[in-house]
């Protein structure tokens, strides 16, 4: 990915200074620890690294919204977003007990100061898990941005590759969306407002811009997209060969995705947006 590359706590905050100087409200986390295991004990490890960039974070830019990715992927050796079993020599992921470790990663995220957590793993009933726990530890307050239409996209595969995150064998369709289904995407993101979501979200954007416009008219409710990598590093790529105006395609690839209904964008190129974004004429 052009650009975006692995930081340490102290790097990240200086990456965070740069972009809240621009103008960019927020960040959001993921973590990458230096061991994994089949139980993603660096999840929720008091002193991960999430739980270490989050308290620096809020210490050094206390106005900065923070935001944390939860998911179980990047701290299992295996690389799914669950907890992994075997029935009959398959492997199959054991929901109801990934619950558990999801809210308490949550947990440990709120803890170290976040202002948001975001849910991204796929897990069913995982919205009502982590709202559950985090109003048991007394974080009623905090809320929950979750990854309500993910769908199974090949447009991850950029940031699988820099997160060190891919699936080490099968592949994650079983609990992420068919990108042909537009109907079940309604359906997980009704469930998750049920479950206490407090903003839902869209991944990836451009190639699902109607499933963005169908969930805002469907539901009003606070709606973001996510640029995911490929969306990014293609345009990266082709500006870079002179092929395309890099400014103006991202400029209106974002504009799109708030024609379609996006009240957040996420993007690896926030920073550059905002500083466009200060340079068109009002």
């Amino acid at each position: 990915m052009p650009d975006v590359f692995q930081l340490s706590p102290d790097e990240a905050l200086a990456e965070a200074k740069t972009a809240y100087r621009a103008g960019v409200p927020a960040v959001l986390l993921f973590g990458i620890p230096d061991q994994k295991d089949t139980k993603a004990s660096g999840a929720f490890a008091k002193n991960g690294i999430v739980q270490t960039a989050v308290r620096l974070l809020k210490k050094e830019l206390p106005d900065l919204i923070v935001i944390t990715d939860v998911c179980l992927c990047e701290y299992m050796s295996h690389g799914h977003c669950g907890i992994v079993t075997r029935r009959s020599g398959r492997a199959h992921i054991a929901n109801d007990a990934t619950l558990t470790l999801l809210a308490r990663t949550a947990g440990s995220h709120a803890e170290a100061g976040a202002d948001i957590v975001a849910p991204s793993d796929m897990m069913d009933g995982r919205v009502g898990a982590i709202r559950t726990h985090l109003d048991q530890l007394g974080f009623t307050d905090t809320p929950i941005l979750s990854y309500a239409a993910k769908f199974a996209s090949a447009f991850y595969g950029p940031f699988r590759e820099a997160a060190e995150s891919a699936p080490k064998f099968g592949d994650r369709r079983s609990y992420q969306m068919d990108a042909g289904n537009a109907r079940e995407a309604l359906r997980e993101v009704a469930l998750d407002i049920q479950e206490g979501a407090d903003i839902v979200m869209v991944k990836p954007a451009l190639a699902y811009l109607d499933i963005i416009h169908r969930v805002k008219t469907e539901f009003g409710y606070p709606t973001a997209a996510y640029a995911v990598s490929a969306e990014y590093s293609m345009v990266k790529a082709a500006g870079r060969n002179g092929w395309i105006d890099e400014r103006a395609v991202f400029l209106e690839s974002w504009l799109a995705m708030r024609r379609a209904g996006a009240d957040i964008v996420i993007s690896y190129a926030a920073a550059s947006l905002a500083k466009w974004l200060k340079e068109i004429p009002n």
